[in-house]
């Protein structure tokens, strides 16, 4: 269980990140809520799966997700360059991860 809280939290991650981006500095109303309740949302997540994975790995995955997810949005919906060269990047993350969980 506490991986797949850990995974959403990752998920909620990208959202927040991306919402502090679109809130123009709190600025925004609901990009700033969004970015608040994402933001508590997946704290929570990631500290409910701090309780039974080590906060290394637990910590690693969590930010490998939110990193990845982040950047794919950026590239596919938020107007940032698309580059194999980057999309390569974020498969390195993404196995990163995956390694994490599989020597966990």
């Amino acid at each position: 269980m506490s991986w797949i809280v850990l995974i959403a939290s990752g998920v909620l991650e990208a959202v927040w990140a991306t919402a502090l981006g679109r809130s123009e500095g709190f600025t925004k109303l609901w990009p700033t809520v969004i970015f608040g309740v994402g933001l508590l949302a997946s704290m929570a997540g990631l500290a409910y799966a701090l309780r039974t994975i080590p906060v290394g790995t637990g910590y690693a995955v969590w930010v490998g997700i939110g990193a990845s997810l982040t950047v794919l949005y950026g590239m596919t919906l938020g107007g940032e360059s698309f580059s194999l060269l980057k999309v390569l990047l974020v498969l390195g993350i993404v196995a990163c991860v995956v390694g994490l969980k599989l020597v966990h």
